[in-house]
């Protein structure tokens, strides 16, 4: 996107093995550090936290600006694990971006004033919106196949809606992380689910694949504003999410989502239901949800981040 707006980007990095990441990493800086004006650095609150950590470092050695931007929804678990680290890293940047007021309040509580609100961004045009006036037990679940992230409890919400719906169906689209994949592929059979596992699916291929279901559920136990929520309320579908880290100020519970207590499946299939039942709701809460995510496209945010960068 920054690229479309004339600016000349370098990106890193894409390898799979850890050590290799970080060295392209830290090579890249290295490398151009001359014609570079600023590092941008995206920035998460497990491991990967220190690559950000010793990137800033590196821009520090070779005198360049850094902006963090923050991503994780374990980050304000960062913050009080390693506050030496993240004092180190957030309080010699130019700015940190926050995607959301959630992390924002957070970091102002830990002294860090040089944080600035830029929503996560999205190409509208590339999540079209399709109205909804009837809703089917069809869910699509979007994310890695990761503890933190729980899909078990997609199962286990897929199993309560068979007792009433036994053509209720389930979508999951993500990566392999932590070998949950597989735990979830052996619930799946146990219990004789109708679930679907693609894999990693490219965005374009999940946002057309969204047409065969009516419900995104997000089912995770740690979160910020994840942009795959963002993108599935652009799409028309009803969002059922649980109620933690900065859900609650992405989405208006009974407005245009709806909210559930971690962990609560049998609350979930309860609003799906509801919704499915009365489908007026679910017409509502989509049209409420998709007028609140134009404010996410990319034309309006691309104003901050130019501010920003120039």
């Amino acid at each position: 996107m920054l690229r479309k707006e004339g600016y000349k980007v370098k990106t890193a990095s894409t390898r799979n093995n850890k050590a290799l990441r970080l060295a392209e990493m830290l090579g890249l800086i290295a490398k151009h550090k001359a014609t570079t004006d600023i590092v941008l650095i995206d920035t998460y609150g497990a491991m990967n936290f220190y690559y950000a950590y010793l990137v800033g470092k590196t821009c520090e050695l070779f005198g360049l600006e850094y902006i963090p931007i923050l991503h994780g929804g374990n980050l304000p678990e960062r913050l009080e694990n390693s506050k030496k680290f993240s004092h180190s890293l957030f309080g010699n940047s130019k700015l940190n971006i926050a995607p959301s007021k959630f992390l924002y309040d957070i970091f102002l509580q830990h002294g860090f004033k040089n944080t600035q609100i830029i929503p996560n961004a999205i190409k509208s045009d590339n999540y079209p919106f399709s109205k909804r006036a009837s809703f089917r037990p069809k869910l699509l679940w979007v994310r890695r196949f990761q503890k933190r992230y729980n899909p078990f409890m997609a199962l286990q919400v897929l199993r309560i809606l068979k007792q009433s719906y036994p053509q209720a169906s389930l979508c999951m689209v993500g990566p392999e992380k932590d070998g949950t994949m597989a735990s979830c592929k052996k619930l799946a059979k146990e219990f004789d689910l109708d679930v679907r596992f693609t894999g990693k699916l490219r965005k374009k291929h999940w946002a057309e694949l969204s047409r065969n279901y009516d419900f995104f559920i997000n089912t995770t136990s740690v979160d910020n504003t994840p942009i795959s929520v963002i993108e599935a309320m652009s799409l028309g579908l009803a969002v059922v999410s649980t109620d933690v880290g900065g859900m609650p100020m992405l989405i208006q519970n009974g407005l245009d989502g709806i909210l559930v207590s971690e962990e609560d499946e049998k609350a979930m299939a309860t609003e799906i239901i509801r919704i499915i039942e009365n489908p007026e709701i679910g017409e509502k809460i989509c049209l409420n949800a998709k007028a609140k995510v134009d404010e996410f496209d990319w034309d309006l945010v691309k104003k901050e981040w130019n501010r920003v960068l120039n």
